[in-house]
């Protein structure tokens, strides 16, 4: 058991065929109570030590799985399995060792060939990528590629090509264009004009020409396949109206001054004006400007009279 999977065969001699022996109830359960047994066989494996016993399983008959929890550094969520199998008058032997990955343990994703691993974009200068010897896409010059138009340019042998694209390819490549700038895009569900009526669409030649062309808006999709019923802003029949332009606001003077009205200064202006409606005193003339005036003659109504006198 030098290694991590180890196989122990029993010491029981080979004997002929004979009839299948039961895996009764007894079998199960010195299978189930041999937990030492599997802690030994995996502490000899497992040089940083045999974490708690996380139960065990019948997988086959005869045979018994008892799991560990591993301590390894770097193995987060893996266990140790242990397989321990009894026969009939035979003792618990060890089958196999194992170190298993459990259900959130950290693996490496599943190996896909380098040819499925390609992507759009990783193609970079010097890069080599040859198409598939049953690339499905092509088809040899010499056959018809199925489109009326093109076929009738190309000739019996092609357009001097010795493969071009054949149905598969055409349909493929159409799935792409619509996916990216087709009518379902957002900004194609909300324009108002479509690039089947835009000056700027280039036509494309054959029967693709009748879904796709090509945007010549520098402002745009330039130079992109567009679907005709993909649509932008930037359409050559847009027009702006002058009564939808964002109206512009007046400027705010920052110079002006506003008056304002304190509770004291108006107090002020309604007692001067109580006052300028009274009535006034009589006027009264003076001899002399130093001659001093008797009030009491003008409280009594003007009479110059003393007091007393008839």
């Amino acid at each position: 058991m030098g290694g991590v999977d180890t196989e122990v065969g029993t010491d029981a001699p080979d004997t002929a065929p004979g009839p299948s022996p039961e895996f009764d109830d007894a079998l199960r359960e010195r299978l189930a109570a041999a937990v030492d047994v599997a802690r030994s066989a995996v502490a000899e494996v497992a040089a940083d030590g045999v974490g708690e016993h996380l139960g065990h399983a019948i997988e086959a008959p005869f045979t018994t799985t008892h799991r560990f929890a591993a301590a390894l550094s770097g193995y987060r969520g893996w266990h140790w399995a242990c397989v321990l199998a009894l026969v009939p008058g035979g003792e618990v032997t060890v089958d196999e060792i194992s170190l298993l990955p459990g259900a959130d343990a950290v693996v490496a994703p599943e190996w896909v060939p380098w040819e499925k691993r390609i992507r759009p974009g990783d193609l970079g200068a010097g890069d080599l990528l040859p198409p598939a010897e049953d690339d499905e896409r092509l088809v040899p010059g010499q056959l018809l590629t199925g489109d009326e138009e093109l076929d009738e340019l190309a000739g019996p042998v092609g357009l001097g090509r010795p493969r071009h694209l054949s149905r598969e390819g055409r349909s493929a490549a159409a799935a792409r264009w619509a996916a990216e700038r087709g009518p379902d895009a957002e900004i194609a569900r909300g324009a108002k004009h479509h690039c089947g009526t835009c000056g700027f669409l280039l036509p494309v030649t054959g029967s693709l020409g009748a879904m796709f062309g090509v945007c010549a808006n520098e402002f745009s999709a330039d130079g992109q396949i567009v679907h005709l019923q993909y649509g932008c802003g930037a359409h050559s029949e847009v027009e702006v109206s002058p009564e939808s332009s964002t109206p512009v606001a007046a400027a705010y003077d920052d110079a002006a001054v506003d008056v304002v009205v304190l509770p004291q200064q108006l107090a002020a202006t309604m007692a001067a004006r109580r006052a300028a409606a009274a009535p006034r005193a009589p006027h009264v003339e003076l001899d002399s400007p130093d001659e001093p005036v008797d009030p009491e003659p003008m409280a009594n109504g003007g009479d110059e009279r003393a007091p007393g006198e008839a």
